[in-house]
């Protein structure tokens, strides 16, 4: 039996208007001074003024970096960490989607090591703790206030890179469904499916253990019992509720278990295309399920059952097929893209992809099949 490991963030504090306890979350951290991550889109919500009101309350002082950008280039970190030196802060807020707290995160990280951040693109290289960071998600995507995990762009390579270190979990994630309420449904819906595949490849990774599959399962099942009304009715609270917590129950999953090939895929054309990243995954996900259930038939038979489907009397293959069409007619009910033609995608840049899906070995080394050049544009040519 192989060793099994588990990580997450060490205080997590959930439920709807619990943005009002951050102030008491920095204090317990010792922070006088507190540096916003976020993006544009975040600042046109009004969300920041709450936040810094609510931070200003608690006597703490605040500067701010609202720049951050969708699949942030790794230069970006120089940027914010020179604000939090400029202003002598000491704790870290990331506020927004997967781009803002991950660079939320390296932003702490980079602050106390040496160097740049491209020196520690690879697993456990960081030498030193951040900075506290505390994160606070406004969608129910990424997961990344509890994983250890930063994904930057390397523009240059066309390829998207992982920083992944212990050193990167927050010291609190606070998660508050109100601040989810005014998504878009096309947001809901991207980053929704990106938080159902974390689960979904969780669980079928060669890395899973069944403290991962407990975590994995009840997302699954959340995820997909609430993504098509979270979708249609943004401003149903149980909805979204239930989207937070799964998303961040598929952050602990795959944190520990890894995400696969789905993931593999999307990086090089995310970075190359720009592709939002849910979608992407999205696009990716039926063709690699359909090369990778050989490996595991089993788990992708059962996921047919997380998602209620009926499947009695049926083969574990034909199961695992109910798996696969139940997420097309979902993808389809959300209205998110299904083919790579629709982002300027031919079949002219498969093979210039599919060698660069190869290099995503930190992956590619989770997937429950293994994957040759001639798989991968297979697979990247049943996409376009």
């Amino acid at each position: 039996m192989q060793k099994e490991l588990f990580c997450t963030t060490s205080r997590i504090v959930f439920g709807p208007g619990t943005l009002n306890d951050i102030g008491t979350e920095l204090r317990r951290l010792g922070a006088t001074k507190v540096c916003i991550v976020t993006d544009p889109g975040v600042m046109s919500t009004g969300i920041i003024e709450r936040l810094t009101t609510v931070l200003e309350a608690a006597e703490l002082g605040v500067c701010l970096y609202d720049q951050v950008q969708a699949d942030p280039p790794f230069e970006l970190v120089d940027q914010t960490v020179e604000i939090v030196k400029e202003h002598g802060a000491d704790a870290i807020v990331g506020i927004g989607g997967g781009s803002s707290l991950d660079m939320a995160k390296i932003t702490g990280a980079m602050a106390t090591n040496p160097g740049s951040v491209s020196e520690y693109f690879g697993i456990d290289l960081l030498p030193n703790p951040g900075l506290p960071t505390i994160l606070i998600p406004t969608t129910a995507g990424t997961g990344s206030e509890v994983t250890p995990i930063v994904i930057l762009s390397d523009n240059t390579e066309q390829l998207k890179k992982g920083v992944v270190s212990s050193h990167l979990y927050p010291a609190c994630a606070l998660l508050d469904p109100e601040l989810t309420l005014g998504l878009p449904p096309k947001v809901t819906a991207a980053t929704g499916m990106d938080a159902l595949i974390h689960a979904i490849e969780a669980y079928t990774s060669k890395n899973a253990t069944p403290m991962s599959d407990l975590l994995a399962k009840e997302a699954m099942r959340l995820i997909y019992a609430n993504i098509r009304t979270a979708y249609a009715n943004g401003e149903n609270i149980e909805g979204r509720t239930n989207m937070l917590r799964g998303a961040m129950l598929a952050g602990m999953a795959f944190a520990n278990a890894g995400v696969t090939a789905v993931h593999a895929f999307a990086y090089p054309i995310g970075a190359q295309f720009h592709i939002p990243h849910g979608i992407a995954n999205t696009i990716m996900l039926v063709p690699v399920m359909q090369f990778n259930m050989l490996g595991n038939l089993d788990r992708f038979a059962d996921i047919a059952d997380f998602f209620g489907q009926p499947t009695e009397g049926l083969s574990q293959r034909a199961k695992a097929q109910v798996t696969v069409d139940a997420l097309i007619e979902l993808a389809s009910d959300l209205q998110v893209p299904q083919h790579l033609s629709e982002y300027g995608v031919t079949h002219d840049h498969v093979p210039n992809l599919a060698e660069n899906v190869l290099k995503v070995t930190r992956l590619l080394a989770n997937n429950p099949r293994k994957l040759l050049l001639d798989d991968a544009i297979s697979i990247y040519t049943a996409a376009v």
